[in-house]
């Protein structure tokens, strides 16, 4: 086969190594930086082009499109969708994963657990949205944020109030969430693909603070976890329509509590925590379900 891996930067860990489990399988791999391709979009021939030359020839694709550049990446996948390419996650799923708040409606409709969320867009009546969550302490948490950057913590109504009206001031989108104290800092990373958790981990914040992400200094633990989080991270990559996910659980009172369904979910922690070759699990689930024209939405939507 020949794998188009959509990513910026070759060196990246998740990049290098989706790249080398291609080989090892004996398939043609390229690395493709999606900022640098651009199209031809016609009806009846549409074209990739990168670096002055036409891309063809692809049975697949793996995107792995960064937060920043979304929209672009986005038009990238879609075009060769509509070339027939298979991609591993479709635009239309990699786009509705990226806004947050559609996630969480997305989840809430199909009934899988999530934190009480508040959201809105006037200051008017921030008290009430307070409330409405249970009441500080709680999250306050940007739209567009990633890796846990614009993510705070508000220990008193009273600052939660100031973060709200000071994030509203900028124009920024947040969402308001409570704050789960039990899960202690800590969340589960369940890897899936296909309709299987290939892989989880634990993640601990680091001391003094409450996010857990690897980025931000948290440490990445193997972890067994019980079959109702096992069928939760699975249902909610279902959902969103993606083939690879990292979702994100928190151990709650009342069961496991989906935070965020993430379509680029980064190997390096993954498979370093777990020893399992992960990469190769992916690389194995495209040479199955690769077909030429097997996209569903076609680059629709």
């Amino acid at each position: 086969m020949k794998i188009g891996i959509l990513s910026r930067k070759p060196e990246l860990y998740s990049t290098r190594r989706l790249a080398e489990a291609c080989e090892e399988k004996g398939h043609e791999v390229k690395i493709i930086d999606t900022l640098r391709c651009y199209m031809n979009i016609t009806s009846h021939n549409p074209e990739v082009h990168y670096k002055g030359q036409k891309l063809e020839g692809f049975d697949a694709i793996i995107p792995r499109i960064g937060a920043s550049i979304t929209f672009y990446g986005t038009a990238v996948v879609r075009q060769f969708e509509m070339m027939g390419v298979y991609s591993l996650n479709e635009s239309v799923a990699i786009t509705r994963s990226r806004d947050k708040l559609r996630s969480l409606q997305l989840l809430a409709r199909k009934g899988v657990g999530g934190a009480v969320t508040g959201f809105a867009h006037s200051t008017q009546y921030t008290e009430d949205l307070i409330k409405m969550v249970g009441g500080a302490p709680l999250i306050v948490k940007l739209l567009e944020g990633t890796q846990g950057i614009g993510v705070i913590l508000a220990e008193t109504d009273k600052a939660a109030e100031s973060v709200i009206e000071a994030f509203r001031g900028l124009k920024a989108n947040i969402l308001v969430q409570e704050y789960i104290k039990e899960a202690g800092g800590a969340d589960i990373r369940c890897f899936v693909v296909g309709d299987k958790v290939v892989a989880s981990m634990m993640r601990k914040a680091k001391e003094g603070e409450f996010r857990s992400n690897l980025h931000r200094g948290g440490t990445g633990s193997i972890i067994k976890i019980t079959p109702e989080e096992r069928s939760t991270a699975v249902r909610a990559a279902r959902i969103m329509g993606l083939n690879l996910a990292g979702v994100d659980i928190l151990r709650s009172n009342h069961g496991p509590v989906v935070m965020e369904v993430n379509s680029s979910p980064g190997l390096e922690g993954i498979e370093k925590s777990t020893g399992k070759d992960v990469a190769g699990m992916v690389v194995d689930y495209i040479q199955k379900n690769a077909r030429d024209g097997k996209t569903q939405t076609r680059g629709k939507g």
